[in-house]
């Protein structure tokens, strides 16, 4: 259980500091394009559709960040209406419908990049097949369904053992 805690612990570190340069990309990308078409009246032609790629990934990954924190859009109207263990009931049924939507958007995702492939143009963006910018949707969606499910489970273990999931959370092992 620490090896996985550890992992996990790592490899959100990798996530944020990527999500980070990223971004960094993105901002050092579009200032080079203002000041270059100020300058001289020129821009990079590959830079804003790289732009819009980064955009994707920083939004993509973002998201699945979100969904590991508990920060992801909901509407919550009645978790706090109804006792604990009802909410927690609610809670693992709506991240169950979630991981289940995002299960099928990794599927759909993985037929986009399949099509891109096989029908695609062969078009490139900075000698990287276009195709391949696109891996983010499957990669985000995968990664938001997986921490959807272990929230599911997470809530399945607390309903059926109450006992310790209390005992965890008080000693702060959780």
């Amino acid at each position: 259980m620490k090896i996985m805690k550890n992992l996990s612990r790592r490899f959100n570190r990798i996530e944020e500091l990527f999500i980070s340069l990223l971004l960094l990309a993105m901002i050092f990308l579009a200032s080079l394009q203002i000041f270059m078409r100020i300058l001289f009246d020129s821009g990079l032609i590959w830079a804003d559709p790289l732009l819009r790629h980064l955009v994707l990934w920083v939004g993509m990954l973002g998201a699945a960040l979100a969904t590991k924190h508990g920060k992801h859009i909901t509407i919550d109207i009645f978790s706090h209406l109804l006792p604990a263990r009802g909410a927690l009931w609610l809670n693992l049924v709506l991240n169950l419908f979630a991981a289940v939507v995002c299960g099928f958007l990794t599927w759909a995702a993985f037929l986009f990049i399949k099509n891109e492939i096989a029908f695609g143009s062969g078009r490139e963006l900075v000698g990287i097949p276009v195709w391949a910018w696109n891996l983010i949707f499957p990669i985000a969606f995968a990664l938001m369904a997986a921490r959807f499910s272990a929230k599911v489970f997470a809530h399945g273990v607390t309903l059926l053992h109450p006992q310790r999931s209390a005992s965890r959370s008080i000693s702060g092992s959780t």
